[in-house]
């Protein structure tokens, strides 16, 4: 796979994540319930791990997200270890919320395992892509 394609995907993958991120913070922010099939994503949205200094964690992930995007739309290494950076930081996040959504909250949210899987996928294309990009430079 070429790197244009892995940069595509991560954009593509980056443009979903904002998606789920936005809604969730729209959510947050008119009060909409959320649509939500497990039932807990009410309850995980409304616990004191939806917010972190004071900002909802729906707005660190769209941040994250439009980081992630921009890493896509630049060309080389030195962009695409930004890329990988940005996704493991967020798969970390999205790690630490998973436990904390089962072992202290209770309650899944949807949406949070979602975002999970997208961002799982582009820390995986991230690092393929950042792997693939050093193989390709020549050597000084």
């Amino acid at each position: 796979m070429s790197e244009s394609r892995l940069r595509a995907a991560i954009a593509a993958l980056a443009l979903a994540g904002a998606g789920i991120a936005a809604y969730l913070t729209y959510a947050r922010y008119s009060g909409t319930p959320i649509a939500c099939s497990t039932g807990g994503c009410e309850t995980v949205q409304h616990s004191r791990y939806a917010v972190v200094a004071g900002i909802p964690v729906a707005v660190i992930g769209l941040v994250g997200y439009a980081a992630l995007l921009a890493t896509a739309a630049f060309r080389g290494a030195t962009a695409a270890a930004l890329g990988v950076g940005c996704a493991v930081i967020g798969l970390a996040f999205g790690a630490y919320l998973l436990v904390a959504q089962i072992a202290l909250i209770h309650a899944i949210c949807q949406w949070c395992v979602a975002s999970d899987a997208v961002i799982t996928l582009i820390a995986l294309a991230a690092l393929y892509r950042y792997l693939l990009t050093l193989r390709e430079t020549p050597a000084a």
